[in-house]
């Protein structure tokens, strides 16, 4: 679990791993995309891409829950990043996931 400040003092980290990740799979989409969809070998590479990505955050002790999508738990639900939002400033319960997030206050 993360108290607020913990959350904002790994964010840094986590954009770290997220920047490279994310400009390689829109670099590879945007080649796979030019052959029709239809290289194997790059869909390959991208999901390797996104893998490494999800092991790396994940490591830091924050939590995947979708494409470019970081949580923090902090006991009552979650502090909420999102590629390639500047700082950590939503939040949302358990319950809600991320259609329920609001600004942290």
């Amino acid at each position: 679990m993360f108290s607020f400040d913990e959350a904002q003092r790994l964010l840094p980290r986590v954009k770290e791993l997220t920047a490279p990740a994310f400009e390689e799979v829109e670099a590879l989409t945007r080649e796979l995309e030019a052959t029709g969809g239809a290289d194997a070998a790059l869909r390959d590479r991208i999901e390797a891409a996104l893998a490494a990505w999800v092991r790396d955050v994940t490591a830091t002790g924050a939590e995947v829950k979708g494409l470019w999508l970081v949580d923090f738990d902090n006991g009552s639900g979650y502090y909420c990043w999102r590629w390639p939002e500047p700082r950590l400033e939503f939040y949302h319960s358990y319950a809600d996931g991320f259609s329920g997030r609001m600004r942290i206050q």
